[in-house]
């Protein structure tokens, strides 16, 4: 979007928040960017250029704005609609890959090579993946500066730089601003727990928390998540240790608390959560999209900003997947819970009810059927999965290629449509997954006057594409969906 110059400079003369995060707006006067809904006087159209990526702005000399701090605003929606090199790349980057194995580890796991990878972001971002990298460290850093009390030196290290002169120099090169000035301006938030940080978590209005949060509590599993004083908590497993992350919905933020083990975490646990709540969306293309559908738009118009809740864990979300085939909600959260029990890792939650990391793929791998109580087959389809998972044969994560994924889980014995596609929607985050076998889709579809049988209602789904995601939120949003009563 950012080389239509006129349409640009219409978003940022009206101060449209809706493009925020689609594209940046450097001025050639202050060497400063800017979000498109910054609320300063906008500069004059002849001193404006646009870049895709607060990255590219960086590097090519610009300073982050201190009034509308552009490098908060909501991710691209871009990276969720595309499976794409770029998408992918970008995915992996904003969950850490980047600081944890290199550049030849995003390559790698992409299956281009380093060069490769370099060329496309630099084509379509305007920054190679070191340099998103280093954007995403600086505004890390910045969090921790402003949110806790850590040493700077614990903070540079934390926020994935090399050393403290890097970090020092860093941050006052992207926001003008020492880190000891960046602490003194930020607000004071009174007392917080050792080791607690609080931020929030922007997004692009409108969002509906209802579907969102109610499915999370709905299907929380006992000891990994829970619904308490208005707030949805779960634990994290994270790269370099655990954490606890509490997630409370505001008007126009998602309040984030995290309890870290490790804060060099903090930016994989704020993207994970970003992903679990679909934050990054855009929620106008999606809705004008069905609105088009006569027999939708009332839904539409009803409760706008529905959101696909998705999941921090995609291996553990098709573990429980599984577990939910044919089975009511209650009796997959039981079978999960037992899982959990059983195999998960313990933990401690000083502020509520979580005791256990959802088991890891290694660990189920090597569970025994018989303690399963599952019917047979089930219990086949289970053990294959984790088998698959924990040998890496089958990879789930930000880097999968949808298309790919559905064919080898496709391929696995006990998988039908409803759960390949289960796992593509919530699981890989794929904005078209669609269920037209789902017995709540059937039901809402028939009450509205859609064709109801799968072949009719996907050929009617054609026209909601590529959101088919977000009808069914919509659709089961007329239905309490209390069972998974389906085909595999």
């Amino acid at each position: 979007m950012h080389t239509d110059t006129d349409r640009c400079v219409r978003a940022v003369q009206s101060k449209d928040a809706r493009f925020d995060g689609w594209f940046f707006t450097a001025v050639l006067t202050t060497r400063i960017y800017c979000r498109p809904s910054c609320p300063v006087v906008p500069p004059k159209p002849e001193n404006m250029t646009f870049l895709p990526s607060a990255a590219a702005c960086q590097q090519a000399g610009f300073r982050a704005c201190k009034r509308c701090r552009p490098d908060t605003s909501p991710g691209s929606p871009q990276w969720n609609q595309r499976t794409d090199l770029v998408a992918r790349a970008m995915r992996l980057i904003g969950d850490g890959v980047v600081d944890r194995e290199g550049v030849p580890g995003l390559a790698g796991r992409l299956g281009y090579s380093a060069r490769q990878v370099e060329r496309q972001l630099l084509a379509e971002l305007g920054a190679g993946p070191l340099a998103l990298a280093r954007a995403q460290r600086a505004q890390t850093a910045r969090i921790l500066v402003e949110t806790t009390g850590l040493p700077m030196a614990d903070i540079a290290f934390a926020a994935g730089f090399s050393s403290i002169r890097t970090f020092n120099d860093t941050v006052r090169e992207v926001y003008a601003l020492s880190p000891s000035e960046l602490r003194t301006r930020a607000p004071r938030n009174g007392a917080t727990a050792p080791g607690a940080i609080t931020l929030r978590l922007p997004f692009r209005a409108p969002l509906n928390p209802d579907n969102l949060f109610g499915h999370l509590a709905a299907t929380a599993v006992p000891g990994v998540e829970e619904w308490r004083d208005g707030a949805y908590r779960r634990t994290l497993r994270l790269p370099y240790g655990h954490g606890i992350v509490t997630l409370t919905p505001a008007p126009d933020h998602i309040g984030c608390r995290l309890l870290l083990t490790d804060q060099r975490d903090l930016t994989v646990a704020i993207s994970r959560c970003r992903r679990m709540l679909d934050l990054d969306a855009d929620p106008v293309a999606v809705d004008e999209q069905l609105r088009a559908d006569p027999l939708l738009a009332p839904l539409v118009d009803k409760a706008p900003g529905r959101r696909v809740p998705r999941t921090v864990d995609e291996p553990e979300f098709a573990v429980r997947a599984v577990l939910g085939q044919q089975v009511s909600t209650a009796a997959a959260r039981t079978h999960a819970a037992r899982l959990v029990t059983a195999h998960g890792e313990p933990v401690d939650d000083p502020e509520g009810g979580l005791t256990h990391l959802f088991p890891a793929p290694a660990s189920l791998a090597a569970l025994d059927p018989e303690a399963l109580a599952l019917p047979r087959s089930r219990r086949t389809t289970l053990t294959t999965l984790v088998r698959e998972l924990a040998e890496g044969t089958l990879v789930l994560g930000p880097e999968s290629d949808w298309d790919e994924a559905r064919a080898q889980l496709m391929a696995l014995p006990g998988f039908g449509p409803w759960t390949v596609e289960a796992i593509a929607m919530r699981a890989l985050g794929d904005p078209d997954a669609f269920l037209p076998t789902d017995l709540g889709m059937r039901r809402a579809a028939q009450e509205l006057g859609l064709p109801h049988t799968p072949a009719a209602l996907t050929a009617r789904a054609a026209s909601w594409r590529p959101w088919r995601a977000y009808a069914v939120q919509y659709l089961w949003a007329t239905d309490d969906h209390p069972i998974n009563f389906l085909p595999a």
